[in-house]
């Protein structure tokens, strides 16, 4: 084990039988071939959480919250807004755990199960429009409204 880079560990897969994985400890992102370089924090990717409202008008107007979704872009965006100023009002410390919670019972997106997290992504990974906020935020930081072809968010950084 010695031979893998500093910063990299490695793992078995419990869902895909017993396949080896290698683990960046600095940023959690999860590789299946052996990396060659020392675990960094800046290896291109971000990780997020978001919180999704869907509108009438989005590419697919159900969720896990409401089988089909009839409100207006304008209401969606009322109801995120209103959403983020809990979230702002909750302070920079408990920021994190305010927006998970509320994505856990306001997002229409399946992430909520997981407090609203998309894990790590690189970029060409999102909707474009999704990245670049995603990607320009720092960590801590909470985004405007962000429309896309899925609905309306709001993202937070986590790394």
């Amino acid at each position: 084990m010695s031979d893998i880079p500093a910063g990299w560990v490695q793992r078995e897969s419990r869902s895909r039988g017993g396949q080896i994985y290698y683990y960046n400890t600095t940023t959690g992102e999860s590789v299946w071939e052996k990396p060659t370089a020392p675990a960094s924090a800046d290896s291109g990717q971000v990780h997020v959480l978001h919180l999704l409202k869907k509108h009438k008008g989005s590419r697919r107007p159900s969720s896990w919250r409401q089988e089909n979704i009839t409100c207006t872009k304008e209401e969606a965006m009322q109801s995120l807004a209103a959403l983020r100023e809990q979230i702002v009002s909750a302070g920079s410390a408990s920021m994190q755990r305010a927006f998970e919670d509320l994505a856990k019972v306001e997002s229409d997106c399946s992430s909520a199960r997981a407090g609203g997290s998309l894990g790590f992504f690189g970029r060409g990974q999102m909707q474009k429009p999704f990245e670049d906020v995603s990607f320009s935020l720092g960590v801590g930081e909470l985004s405007d409204l962000i429309s896309t072809d899925s609905g309306v968010h709001i993202i937070y950084r986590v790394a």
